[in-house]
């Protein structure tokens, strides 16, 4: 039972408090906090689901790409710019630890560890570009619903046939 806590916790409560922590030191207005911490969520979910079955650098892509699309959706929600919580969003998918052993690795002299490390953030960061261009690629109207609502073909009613 403690166990499931302690993994509660690590997967909902701290991506959720440190995209907010994030969203506030980058001056993100209050009323956007809930939602920007939504879209950190949503990211490390991915993430944490994923990693179990792929590499860190697929996980951290998929993450990425569910952020960007929460991003996306949120921005045209709340009509604002995407930057709001797509910056705040990502920030649980960051290598932090890599690049820390990165350079305490070289500062160490440590070269062979340093370069693992140094390899393993850089195809982290890679790949979380590329989830971020790949949604950010869609084109905008593919998030509003006016667009869907135009694309429904119309009902005939029932007893209505076409003369011609």
């Amino acid at each position: 039972m403690m166990n499931i806590i302690h993994d509660l916790f690590l997967n909902v409560v701290c991506p959720v408090v440190g995209t907010v922590a994030f969203a506030a030191l980058f001056n993100v207005p209050h009323k956007y906090y809930a939602t920007c911490g939504l879209a950190g969520l949503g990211g490390w979910l991915m993430y944490s689901f994923t990693y179990q079955f792929t590499t860190i650098a697929m996980a951290s892509f998929f993450g990425a790409m569910v952020v960007v699309l929460i991003s996306r959706m949120l921005t045209v929600k709340m009509k604002c710019p995407i930057t709001v919580f797509l910056v705040s969003g990502i920030f649980p998918l960051i290598p932090g630890a890599k690049i820390y052993n990165t350079a305490f690795g070289l500062f160490n002299n440590r070269l062979s560890s340093a370069a693992e490390s140094g390899f393993e953030a850089l195809k982290i960061a890679f790949a979380i570009v590329l989830g971020i261009v790949f949604i950010v690629a869609i084109p905008r109207e593919w998030f509003r619903v006016e667009y869907w609502k135009r694309r429904r073909p119309k009902k005939s009613k029932i007893g209505e046939h076409k003369h011609e």
